[in-house]
């Protein structure tokens, strides 16, 4: 049976016809985004991404000084130019900017909405697609990240969780509050580091998120990480997977925290690994802002973020000879290229490779002589 009453984001919807507007410009355009919003919830998109394309598309109002049946493409390139040699926004942000605009273009172009009949009536004019091949950047290679960030090597990432148990020390020492914010946050930089988890990741897991790997007694209650708010694809829920334990280390830091520090919070009815004093869990500013002073006290260059875990992860299991194969499916890639993104092997680690394989050669080799020999 077909669905015949109108679409979410219908002009009629949010906009009857024949009823004066006080304002009709401005009413007109709130309306499309009401509309647009609806149609991408009807699309399954989350309501966060909803809200920053929402967010994107009024800048770009605003910045043109024009509403959407008076843009022209000239208007996007000026901002956009503005955008990019002026204020050196980053060129997947440049990217995600013209991903909304076309989005919301292509929305209040298509005629089973009836918005460019609303805007003819009322203005004389239309929309029109101002996002094009032409005007837009080209999304040429598979990572595109900044190429400062790297992962930290062993001895900077000893000395950071060094620093991060120091400073709970020292706050308690001195009989402050914050040592106990300071104590989880150190606990989830280091959960971060021991499963290769992103942000989000470490920071929706719940206490219930760990549990017993049957081929890894020896980490007990801690042999493995059940992650449920992976990173998603468009319109799709959040990807779950398990990560298996791997450092030794990481069985004495979880027990630790969860029968020394996660009480003290009063979690009574809180789920959350990471409490906030505030609030359910803690939020992702606060561990943003915590990272930072810790990495620049240290003298650390800004290369390094919270992401850098994930990237340490990748690259020190590869050093130590885990199979790449085995490290793709703890951090959750769908393709192994992905994986070698976040691969920074080091110059030592790459030069023993080589000599490895050498010595291998030549040992061959002596040994075929000398059986031609004999």
């Amino acid at each position: 049976m077909g669905f015949n009453g109108p679409m979410p984001g219908a002009a009629r919807l949010h906009v009857v016809d024949g009823v004066p507007l006080l304002r009709p410009a401005e009413q007109v355009f709130d309306a499309m985004l009401d509309g647009w919003r609806n149609q991408q919830l009807a699309r399954n998109l989350a309501a966060s991404t909803v809200e920053g394309r929402r967010a994107t598309v009024r800048a770009f109002a605003a910045a043109a000084n024009a509403f959407p049946w008076q843009w022209m493409p000239q208007m996007l390139d000026e901002w956009l130019g503005d955008l990019r040699s002026i204020r050196h926004v980053k060129r997947t942000t440049i990217r995600s900017y013209q991903d909304a605009v076309r989005s919301f273009c292509q929305y209040v172009t298509d005629p089973a909405y009836d918005w460019t009949q609303q805007c003819e009536a009322r203005f004389g004019s239309h929309p029109i697609q101002v996002v094009h091949e032409w005007n837009t950047a080209v999304h040429a290679q598979e990572n595109e990240a900044d190429a400062a960030k790297r992962a930290f090597t062993l001895r900077e990432l000893h000395t950071f969780f060094s620093y991060c148990d120091d400073q709970v020390d020292r706050i308690r020492s001195f009989g402050r509050k914050g040592w106990l914010p300071a104590f989880r946050d150190a606990t989830l930089f280091k959960t971060a580091y021991a499963y290769g988890l992103r942000r989000n990741e470490t920071r929706m897991l719940d206490a219930t998120d760990f549990g017993r790997n049957p081929r890894g007694t020896e980490f007990g209650e801690y042999g493995v990480c059940y992650v449920r708010h992976g990173k998603a694809k468009k319109g799709s829920p959040p990807k779950r997977r398990s990560v298996l334990t791997v450092f030794g280390w990481t069985t004495d830091v979880l027990d630790e925290w969860f029968s020394e520090g996660r009480p003290l919070f009063g979690v009574d009815g809180n789920p959350a690994a990471w409490p906030s004093e505030r609030g359910h869990r803690v939020g992702n500013q606060r561990l943003n802002s915590r990272f930072v002073v810790y990495r620049d006290a240290l003298g650390l260059d800004a290369g390094l973020d919270f992401h850098s875990f994930r990237r340490s992860y990748v690259t020190h299991l590869i050093e130590a000879g885990h199979d790449a194969r085995f490290v793709q499916e703890q951090v959750g890639h769908e393709h192994a290229s992905t994986t070698s993104i976040y691969t920074c092997v080091s110059s030592d680690y790459r030069t023993s490779t080589l000599r490895r394989h050498l010595d291998a050669t030549t040992a061959a080799a002596l040994a075929t002589q000398t059986g031609r020999k004999a």
